[in-house]
């Protein structure tokens, strides 16, 4: 329901601002987007076509721009990056977190970086540098070193006369991170337990020594799998050696699941979840022609084998008209089974350990729906074509397809990571071709045999 709602209001918005866009109303585009947060502003961005979306952001509040691009997907970043000036670069990054500067450094043109980093005061500069050090995915490309740190040999009393000296703290702090003299991690001090402990009491005494770090070479998936099981709102992040460098908030991890939802989805189709909806025509036909091209491969090695028996074709009719449902079945099955392993390889729930009791599970689910829907569809052909030939033939190959359908849609996904290949990238179209050979092989192998 609030899915739907927001994806209304999106809608909403989205005629909104253009209606105003082509009655030329700027005043009117203006109003309508100092309202919206940036995360809204560039769903509108990336849903408008190029000329109107140039036209839309030259109306976003300069003060804003920094935040609406981190916001937006790499491919349309980069093609507002290129057309604005490098003052209004530097102007559009002042104030953004180090991590959110990070993510945006590296759409930057090179003159604009070193301008940048020239501006930066030392400290700023250690910061950024120390998230750049590390991959973009991983904890420490996530991390932000924007924290709040106490001492555990601290009172209560002085921790909070601290934090009203300071007069702000950083968002989404839920709890400082308690250090020693050496800057090593040692736990967290939640903002509930300040608030609610004896004020004469000292943070060794009401810390919580049992949230350990999170090493900064974590891959990001792993954090956002961390965050989930633990209920995280932040958490801080560590080096070899124990030292603190920075936390990683919940906003930062939302954005993570997000785009290895996104990931998983495109790939599928071949895609990149960073490509623009409205890429011209030629780059987008580029982008898509590689796949197509593998899938039109895979099809003639299907047309192939059903090539192989063309004499039994002519003499059998009722088997060219009752093939597709052979190939569907065996399909449909197989995709079941790799999208579950997909998913388990994903989210670190199959491995060695279970591989085996999952691939026998899948083996006998299969043979379970095999026997049921091979019954249903060799009664139909039978009574279809009155011959019980042609029903005990399609039956028997659903069952072989769909036998093969599970140990290829288990398989696949395993083969494809050990080889260092994403497995949503290129299974269905490995699977597909393998379901289209074994069914066709099986239903015109089983009809040459019994038929002719």
């Amino acid at each position: 329901m609030v899915e739907s709602s927001d994806q209304t209001s999106t809608q909403q918005r989205l005629e909104a601002l253009t209606t105003a866009l082509q009655s030329g109303t700027a005043g009117q585009v203006r109003y309508l987007l100092s309202g919206l947060h940036p995360a809204e502003s560039a769903d509108l961005l990336e849903s408008l076509p190029h000329g109107p979306r140039e036209l839309l952001w030259e109306l976003v509040a300069p003060e804003d721009q920094g935040e609406v691009l981190i916001e937006l997907n790499e491919e349309v970043r980069t093609g507002l990056i290129e057309q604005m000036e490098t003052h209004q670069l530097i102007e559009a990054t002042e104030g953004l977190d180090t991590d959110d500067l990070a993510d945006l450094l590296i759409n930057l043109p090179g003159t604009v970086i070193h301008e940048l980093l020239h501006s930066m005061d030392k400290q700023n500069r250690q910061r950024l540098e120390a998230v750049l050090s590390y991959p973009e995915d991983t904890a420490g490309g996530l991390m932000n070193p924007d924290m709040v740190t106490v001492r555990a040999n601290v009172s209560l009393d002085v921790v909070l006369r601290y934090l009203r000296l300071r007069g702000d703290i950083p968002d989404l702090t839920d709890s400082l991170m308690v250090v020693n003299r050496f800057d090593k991690y040692q736990g967290v001090l939640p903002l509930t337990t300040l608030l609610t402990s004896d004020p004469d009491a000292s943070v060794a005494e009401v810390m919580d020594r049992s949230v350990d770090g999170i090493p900064a070479s974590m891959p990001d998936v792993d954090v956002a799998r961390l965050f989930q099981d633990r209920d995280l709102v932040s958490a801080a992040v560590v080096d070899d050696d124990e030292r603190l460098l920075g936390r990683i908030t919940i906003d930062d991890v939302v954005d993570v699941i997000r785009e290895e939802a996104d990931h998983s989805l495109m790939s599928m189709a071949g895609l990149d979840e960073d490509d623009d909806i409205f890429a011209p025509v030629v780059l987008s036909a580029r982008r898509r022609a590689v796949w197509l091209g593998i899938n039109l491969a895979t099809a003639f090695l299907a047309s192939w084998v059903i090539g192989l028996f063309e004499s039994t074709l002519d003499k059998v009719v009722a088997l060219a008209v009752l093939m597709p449902i052979v190939a569907s079945m065996g399909g449909i099955a197989g995709s079941q089974t790799l999208t579950i392993m997909i998913r388990g390889l994903a989210l670190g729930q199959v491995g060695s350990s279970n591989a085996r009791s999952l691939m026998y599970k899948e083996i006998m689910v299969s043979v379970m729906n095999g026997l049921i829907w091979s019954l249903v569809v060799a009664l139909i052909a039978t009574a279809w074509f009155q011959k019980v030939e042609i029903g005990v033939i399609i039956a028997c190959a659903i069952v072989i397809n769909l036998i093969c359908a599970a140990v290829a849609g288990f398989a696949i996904p395993l083969l494809l990571k050990r080889v260092g290949i994403d497995p949503a990238l290129a299974g269905s179209v490995l699977l597909t071709t393998i379901t289209d050979v074994v069914g066709f092989m099986a239903f015109l192998g089983l009809g040459t045999l019994y038929l002719l």
